[in-house]
């Protein structure tokens, strides 16, 4: 399971640095020089003016207002640099299939029981492949689905991982 999954539906998270680690140094420089491409007026922030005319640029004239709206909502503020490296991360790094994540905790589970030891998963998380911080196991226990016996309900967290926690939305 990708540690971008297991974050999903964390927006308060969006501002953290800690985006420039998902990307080597070469790939930065490449979206600093698309953003300075697209940042026409060179104010460090993205408008809806620098869409329109980045789309001229291309040759696309006929890029609706609503078409250009909609692209800036979902940086869900300004757009400047930061914010246009975790939208590419976002895209980039985009959640597995429901199948594949199911079938990943179905190897903790032996038993088929639909569930899996939060301690034992824990460990697993920190100890294994991409070694997920305490912080980043918080985070996502957070949103997990967990019974009185500390055991999580990986179906129910299959589909906060690929479908959004509704609570969150909110």
């Amino acid at each position: 399971i990708k540690k971008a999954a297991a974050k999903r539906g964390k927006t308060a998270q969006r501002g953290s640095s800690n985006v420039f680690s998902m990307f080597e140094q070469s790939q930065i420089q490449e979206f600093k020089e698309a953003f300075g491409c697209i940042d026409q007026n060179r104010d460090g922030v993205i408008n809806k003016a620098d869409l329109k005319e980045t789309y001229a640029q291309l040759g696309k004239l006929n890029v609706s207002d609503e078409e250009l709206e909609s692209m800036l909502t979902e940086g869900k503020g300004p757009i400047n640099f930061t914010v246009f490296l975790i939208l590419f991360g976002e895209k980039l790094n985009g959640t597995d299939p429901e199948e594949t994540i199911l079938a990943a905790f179905k190897l903790f589970d032996p038993n088929v029981s639909g569930v899996v030891n939060k301690d034992e998963f824990r460990r697993l998380l920190m100890n294994q492949a991409d070694k997920f911080t305490a912080e980043e196991v918080d985070q996502a226990f957070a949103v997990a689905p967990i019974d009185v016996t500390g055991n999580i309900d990986y179906k129910s967290l299959c589909y906060i991982i690929t479908h959004g926690d509704e609570k969150e939305e909110s």
